[in-house]
């Protein structure tokens, strides 16, 4: 009979184990459920977010031969091209409307003026890749909002300029430098938004868009809104300047990217979650 007892000490030693083993296999089943549970639910967000970029059935013909006319009412994608437009306009004006202000507050030359625009310039090639590092990092809206938000109070500084020596034209070149920061800030989140939501698009639609997808017709579109900038901005800003001054029309161009950052806080890179809530 003692052959087939067995001591509660070795009973013990034998149970432990085998208990914690049976806590550990169902612990893995519970984890494993949940993953087979996150499994489920993933392929079915995925595809929710799909369908809102499915191209319906039936398009007509100018769609079919031009499928980025599609993409067209997307607001994330019509606030990229707001956002190139707004950029190419600043870029023209600061070139239509420095050389002429210099001449008038400091009575420079073409030389001089031209000088003027390194103090613009050269933030926007120094911090330009490091912006566009940031962008693909964060993401385009942090970049956006920022860049346009923070060009509005700089772009009203520039009125602080007056007509003077050695100090006042210090004063102005930091304000250019200024600007060129954020000049540097915008110059990536316009393309790599739109190119993001194109890019979904194609996704949801290759049959649709093709092998290739739209993005030659995106750079397209892109390349015609930056111009559209280049040419409205010296225009605009051009006659702005002469009737109702330097510093007043700087005052409108800050409208405009006030503008610019609201939008790209409520579309670039989807609705926020402070107004998804409501």
């Amino acid at each position: 009979m003692r052959l087939f007892l067995i001591e509660k000490k070795v009973a013990a030693r034998w149970e432990r184990p085998q208990e914690e083993q049976g806590e550990r296999d169902t612990a893995q089943t519970e984890e494993d459920g949940n993953i087979e549970d996150a499994n489920e639910e993933e392929p079915l967000l995925h595809k929710k977010e799909e369908e809102n970029y499915k191209v319906p059935e039936g398009q007509n013909k100018a769609v079919r031969s031009f499928p980025i006319l599609f993409c067209l009412k997307d607001p994330r994608l019509l606030t990229a091209l707001l956002m190139a437009l707004t950029q190419a306009s600043l870029l023209s004006t600061f070139d239509a409307t420095i050389p002429t202000e210099a001449e008038q507050l400091f009575n420079f030359d073409s030389l001089q003026s031209g000088l003027l625009f390194i103090a613009l310039v050269l933030p926007y090639l120094l911090l330009g890749p490091v912006a566009g590092w940031l962008v693909d990092r964060y993401g385009a809206k942090p970049a956006a909002v920022f860049g346009f938000g923070y060009l509005v109070p700089v772009l009203i500084l520039l009125r602080l300029a007056r007509p003077g020596g050695t100090p006042q034209i210090v004063i102005y070149c930091v304000l250019l430098s200024l600007n060129g920061f954020g000049l540097a800030v915008i110059g990536s989140p316009s393309i790599v938004e739109a190119s993001t939501v194109v890019g979904r698009y194609h996704k949801a639609n290759p049959d649709f868009f093709g092998e290739q997808g739209p993005y030659a017709q995106l750079y397209g579109l892109n390349s015609m809104v930056f111009s559209a900038g280049l040419t409205l901005g010296p225009v605009v800003s051009g006659a702005l300047k002469d009737s109702i001054g330097y510093g007043n029309m700087n005052a409108i161009v800050a409208a405009l990217c006030l503008v610019t950052a609201s939008l790209s806080f409520v579309f670039v890179g989807g609705k926020p979650k402070i107004l998804k809530k409501r």
